[in-house]
């Protein structure tokens, strides 16, 4: 391994690998950051990379098999190199890091560090000690020390961020190993997300998405205890900040001042992301999810009343151990009463450590949860592209992300309620760049997304003019609206499984 300082004359080059949730991401930015900071710049071509940063998750299924394969791909890479008389440094950060620890170490004796979630702002040194051992340093502690929040970023988008408003977990669901990687739950006191965000605005982010385990239990561990609706409405009072996001909320913290904010605050945007998992009661006691299908449907009935527009997005896990026929049934009923816009589907999979891994009498046979799984499928994707159908003649106003990767004649945007809208590429009467709003009216529809007319107006913000003058420095938009020299994202590793 190389130094982790860059020359006067060679800036050594990086690219990361994210893996699993928006937290992720999150701290994907940071690390990004971080580099950045110590001198290192984002590799033009991620495969020529002299340092690969790969922050893995936990909780998606096969997350070991598609780390331990890409980080195989990585080793053929550096035998590779060093025959050239070069090298790769090869980072292993994340949850997966912090579960694993040593192990990462043995099964791939090539890696050159390994840090978990608590000490990410110790990549310089852990970089430094590589460097001076010539050994894999593996470092992982069990307390937080620096919010992620406070560290330097390196954005994957100009136009939008990612706001960690809380760290950890105080929830004990038996299929989650999140409590366990990330910690108890801790609050950022609302001064210091206030100030990121206006910080945020002042270098042109128009969307900030905030993020935590639990969002609606935010700052009851702080003195005062500020809640989340407090905050959602001092953001609301933000200038230059357009639209708000959120994500997750628990249905069992969800209070009635939180949708009250959420419809009178003009910037908040009307899309709730309400984990259900399971619409049987019995399944949510066993997976400890401490709300019941009544409470559940009770609350959406009160957000469609106070934000008739409102989209519902969720999580639903099939084949929970012990789970019946009836069980099942019941998750299908509430998916039909509730018409999710979109829905986030799992087969059931057990993750060491959880309890729920410990279930092993009461796993549900794979082929029954296959099954289970495709009608929930073709119920979701029903249900997706009726919503999406209800766009059709009506005016939308996108924040535009950027081209398609596969047709450049195609952007995409996403509406208040976060539908995923596509329309014809900007001309010179009707031009926007990422981070611009354009109103198109929307002429069809399919599962997950619709498709709009050319824009009929635009308004110009300051990230799409910042994304303008990235354009005439030679920086290219991708679909999410990423500039080529700003991406923290390595998209062309080769990732197993």
């Amino acid at each position: 391994m190389t130094s982790p300082t860059a020359t006067a004359t060679a800036p050594r080059t990086y690219a990361v690998r994210t893996f699993g949730c928006q937290m992720n991401e999150h701290d994907s930015e940071r690390a990004a950051g971080i580099l950045e900071a110590v001198g290192y710049r984002r590799a033009v071509d991620p495969m020529d990379a002299d340092l690969v940063l790969l922050n893995t998750c936990a909780v998606r299924e096969n997350a070991d098999e598609r780390l331990y394969g890409t980080l195989g791909h990585l080793k053929g890479l550096k035998d590779a190199r060093r025959a050239e008389g070069r090298d790769l440094t090869i980072v292993v950060g994340g949850c997966l890091a912090q579960k694993d620890g040593d192990t990462v170490a043995e099964r791939a004796p090539w890696v050159d560090v390994v840090y978990g979630t608590h000490n990410l702002g110790h990549l310089p040194d852990l970089l430094a000690r590589a460097d001076a051992d010539h050994l894999p340093v593996v470092e992982l502690l069990e307390t937080l020390e620096v919010f992620p929040s406070a560290l330097p970023a390196q954005r994957g988008v100009r136009h939008h961020a990612w706001v960690s408003i809380s760290v950890g977990c105080d929830n004990t669901c038996a299929f989650c190993i999140v409590p366990a990687l990330r910690g108890p739950e801790r609050s950022r006191p609302v001064e210091d997300v206030l100030a990121e965000v206006r910080g945020l605005v002042a270098d042109d982010v128009v969307e900030v998405t905030l993020l935590g385990q639990n969002v609606n239990s935010y700052g009851r561990d702080l003195a005062g205890r500020a809640l989340f609706a407090d905050l959602l409405r001092a953001l609301g009072d933000v200038d230059g900040l357009l639209r708000v996001r959120f994500t997750s909320p628990h249905p069992r913290d969800f209070t009635p001042d939180v949708l009250d904010a959420m419809a009178e605050t003009p910037n908040v945007m009307p899309h709730l992301h309400l984990p259900l998992q399971s619409g049987s009661d019995r399944v949510l006691r066993a997976m400890r999810r401490s709300y019941r299908q009544e409470r559940y449907l009770d609350l959406v009935e009160r957000t469609r009343a106070l934000i008739p527009d409102a989209s519902l997005t969720t999580d639903i896990i099939v084949g929970f151990p012990g789970e019946t026929e009836d069980d099942f049934l019941a998750t299908l009923a509430v998916v039909d009463e509730v018409r999710f816009d979109q829905a986030f589907t799992f087969q059931y999979s057990p993750r060491p450590g959880t309890d729920a891994a410990e279930l092993v009498d009461r796993f549900v046979d794979p082929d029954e949860v296959a099954h289970r799984y495709r009608r929930l499928e073709e119920r979701v994707r029903a249900h997706s592209h009726a919503a999406h159908e209800r766009l059709v003649g009506r005016d939308v106003e996108l924040l535009v992300t950027g081209p398609s990767r596969t047709d450049p004649g195609t952007w995409s945007g996403r509406d208040p309620a976060n539908h995923l809208v596509h329309l014809p590429a900007p001309t010179p009467e009707r031009g926007f760049h990422p981070g611009d709003l354009a109103v198109a009216t929307v002429r069809s529809a399919a599962t997950g997304y619709a498709v709009a007319g050319p824009a009929r107006t635009v308004t110009r913000t300051a990230a799409g003019r910042a994304a303008e003058r990235a354009a005439a420095d030679g920086a290219v938009p991708t679909a999410s609206g990423t500039p080529t020299f700003v991406s923290p994202t390595l998209r062309r590793l080769p990732v197993v499984g």
